[in-house]
């Protein structure tokens, strides 16, 4: 972990005697160090602000009543803050390292005075009352306004948050920029995986896709969904989902109580069992990536149900049947008689539940249509177990 203090050059100049006689002149004021930058033809100003001051000295003005000109941004998206603050929470809680993005706010530049220091360097002066109209950042704010104002200020009070200050004061435009820093693209789910924190199912299922063979090198880590051409299958997000069902039957469980290592340890060796023993995925869990034909990967993917996402969460179900939370392991005689199943497409097994035929199909060598709610994969997992004698 780095110290918390930067190096610093025993012989380099401090500021303070240079810059205390501004912060005395002002000191009925909010005054901060910040630094002058141009950019899409404004003035801006970068500030680091104490949490305590963020309550008083920021100001949402989201737009309601269907009405977008009443205010500056998007109307609050409910439970938002609420998800920000527990993410700080449960960081802070731990001891471990969190971090929120900067925030940017718009402030008529008359309002306040920027007293230049040279070389981009400035104070920003703030006269009481004068409030920074936030463009980005409402949910951020009211997250830390809440922490500050209740019972976990301690928690929050002794951090800092960087604003973006836009010396701006055509309202339009300020809408404008709202609108212009909402363009980001929403990250990827298999993306956000891949940086997620090492713990519950995301760390299991980090480990699951490092060392289970049938998913090593197999598997789109960064986007939405395999891309056929660099021989991939599966996706973090297809997996994951497996992960959580086969421990607990729901596929949106965090597993959040499940010890990594443990948990990790006994589904990779059940997975590799599976893989390994069932003959229509036998041959992909035995090749290498870089050996794999884009044909082969198609087929298995065209024609098996265990190349595709529907397929990965009626395995994960009925794994689960063969979990013993005692013993925290699944029984390898019963993960053999999984193996054993008939897990192509044309199976009765997934006929009319996720395997739909198509009447009409565009090619008549592909009639198959593949269902994904829920209500088909439960039809498929008891079919399954009354299939094996398991109901």
């Amino acid at each position: 972990m780095m110290d918390n203090h930067l190096p610093e050059t025993e012989s380099s100049p401090r500021l303070d005697p240079f810059l205390e006689p501004y912060f005395a002149k002002h000191h009925r004021e909010k005054c901060y160090p910040g630094l002058i930058f141009r950019q899409g033809k404004r003035q801006m100003v970068q500030i680091n602000v104490p949490a305590d001051d963020l309550p008083t000295l920021l100001q949402a003005k989201p737009s309601s009543d269907n009405d977008p000109d009443s205010g500056k941004n998007r109307p609050e998206v409910k439970g938002h803050a609420e998800e920000i603050k527990e993410y700080i929470l449960k960081r802070a809680n731990k001891g471990t390292p969190w971090i929120l993005g900067t925030l940017t706010a718009n402030v008529d530049p008359s309002k306040i005075d920027i007293i230049k220091l040279g070389r981009g360097i400035c104070l920003v002066v703030i006269p009481r009352g004068v409030k920074l109209d936030i463009t980005d950042g409402q949910h951020r704010k009211s997250a830390i306004q809440d922490l500050i104002m209740g019972e976990f200020g301690e928690v929050i009070g002794d951090n800092d948050f960087p604003i973006t200050l836009v010396l701006e004061p055509d309202f339009n435009q300020c809408q404008t920029d709202f609108r212009d820093m909402a363009q980001t693209k929403q990250l990827d789910k298999s993306l956000l995986l891949s940086f997620g924190e090492f713990e519950g199912r995301v760390g299991i299922t980090k480990r699951v896709v490092d060392e289970v063979f049938m998913f090593r090198g197999k598997t789109e880590k960064i986007k939405n969904s395999p891309a056929l051409k660099k021989k991939l299958i599966y996706t973090n997000n297809y997996i994951i989902r497996a992960v959580s069902s086969a421990f607990t039957n729901d596929p949106n469980n965090e597993l959040r109580e499940y010890d990594v290592n443990q948990a990790s340890d006994s589904l990779v060796k059940t997975l590799n069992q599976f893989f390994s023993e069932c003959s229509h995925s036998r041959h992909i869990y035995e090749t290498e990536p870089e050996d794999l034909t884009i044909e082969q990967v198609a087929e298995f993917r065209e024609n098996c149900v265990l190349g595709i996402s529907v397929g990965l969460d009626i395995l994960g179900r009925l794994l689960y049947y063969t979990y013993n939370q005692h013993t925290m392991s699944f029984e390898s005689s019963q993960v053999s008689q999984l193996a054993l199943l008939n897990w192509s497409r044309n199976s009765h097994l997934w006929k009319d539940n996720v395997v739909l035929i198509d009447p009409k199909p565009k090619n008549p060598a592909k009639p198959y249509k593949i269902s994904y709610v829920s209500s088909a994969v439960r039809i498929a997992v008891n079919r399954a177990k009354t299939h094996l004698g398991w109901m």
